[in-house]
């Protein structure tokens, strides 16, 4: 048996495809890390504000693990329901403009938690063809019809949307910013959609949670279209810098979720230190827009100079910068250059994305400084042309 893995592995080998652990031995300030010895300038962390190594997250850690304990020790439906969690999701719904939220232990979590609990046999499920793989895991266990459209295409969902047999249950899902292209769902389209057709519609804010919004709170609230998604789901382990997913909603969503959600209901719950960071990370992003208005500008000014330099950045609208290369072996090439000259940006190769899509995807932080940013993007326009990888 254990030949055929090897067998496996080499023909991952051979494709450039295969994967291997590196190890960060120490995360440093400003958006640095040091592997193998070198100081990094780290363009691939989700840590979008800057806030994992923030001092208020870590002594809000230090003060709930003082006060509850290092683990929670249930399930939340047993006797690991603290009144830490309690008071997180209050803040987290008024975060998110709903009646209550849910906490999971990941989004990966989350995603699959209210997939799997809302949607079953005979319901039908549309989906965009790059959602996150999490909600694909999510929409198969459930054992819901799938229907995927074309990425961010409308006029086809609509097309299916019509063709399709109304099923018990009809659910739109879409993940806010794509976090391979760092673009943007056509929320105004997809709420009008859902209405037309009487269909639920899922926003997954993974990577738009504390990035975008007056608050912070994502796409729908910076649209104003909060009322008009049914589930809202995010995550707390990217900009928010700590650990967990969530989901909000109508407080009999959340009830029912509370029933019926096996990803919830069997699993201990998140541990105090978790819940502490995640309420100071909260207050940040409420009382210092500051972060992610100078994020969403320097994601422009950076996005702005690949494009000058000849680079295709897809329709990246956000923090997120994918650069497109093509085959896997001259991505891998590319980031691997990169890194010999101070760079942490990690190649992107199927199934993350489609075959001849591979990418080395850049992600900003606001914790990196404007003249790290602007040597790294120096550093990549150099590169990229001593490559061939632009004229």
């Amino acid at each position: 048996m254990f030949s055929e893995l090897d067998q496996e592995l080499a023909a991952l080998e051979a494709q450039a495809l295969r994967r291997r652990l590196q190890v960060v031995e120490e995360v440093l300030p400003g958006g640095q890390v040091r592997v193998g010895g070198q100081v990094l300038l780290n363009l691939s962390s989700n840590d979008y504000l800057g806030l994992a190594l923030d001092p208020r997250l870590l002594a809000a850690a230090q003060d709930a693990a003082a006060r509850w304990g290092v683990g929670a020790g249930a399930s939340r439906l047993v006797v690991g329901h603290l009144g830490l969690h309690e008071a997180v999701e209050a803040e987290l719904a008024a975060f998110k403009g709903t009646e209550a939220a849910v906490l999971f232990s990941t989004g990966y979590m989350a995603n699959l938690g209210v997939i799997t609990a809302l949607m079953g046999p005979g319901d039908v499920i549309f989906s965009d063809r790059l959602n996150h793989a999490s909600i694909m895991d999510g929409i198969k266990l459930s054992g819901a019809t799938l229907h995927r459209f074309p990425h961010r295409d409308m006029a086809k969902l609509e097309k299916i949307l019509q063709q399709t047999p109304g099923g018990k249950r009809r659910l739109i899902i879409t993940d806010s910013v794509f976090s391979v292209d760092g673009d943007l769902a056509p929320l105004w389209d997809l709420v009008a959609l859902k209405e037309r057709y009487g269909a639920w519609l899922m926003l997954d804010e993974a990577h738009a949670t504390g990035v975008l919004g007056p608050g912070g709170g994502g796409l729908a609230q910076a649209l104003g279209l909060t009322a008009g998604v049914d589930i809202h789901m995010g995550t707390l382990s990217k900009a928010l810098g700590s650990l967990g997913g969530f989901v909000a909603g109508e407080r009999r969503l959340i009830d029912y979720l509370h029933n019926r959600a096996r990803s919830f209901i069997y699993t201990t719950a998140l541990p105090p230190p978790v819940l502490g960071a995640i309420q100071a990370a909260l207050a940040i992003v409420k009382q210092e827009p500051e972060k992610r208005l100078r994020l969403q500008q320097e994601g422009g000014n950076f996005r702005r100079g690949l494009q000058a330099a000849g680079f295709d950045t897809l329709d990246s609208e956000t923090q997120i910068v994918p650069v497109l290369v093509g085959s896997n072996e001259a991505t891998l090439k590319f980031a691997a250059a990169l890194r010999q000259r101070g760079l942490m940006a990690v190649a992107l190769r199927p199934p993350t994305v489609p075959p001849g899509r591979a990418r080395v995807r850049f992600s900003l932080s606001a914790a990196h400084a404007s003249e790290d940013l602007a040597q790294a993007l120096e550093t990549i326009v150099k590169t990229g042309k001593e490559m061939g990888l632009t004229a």
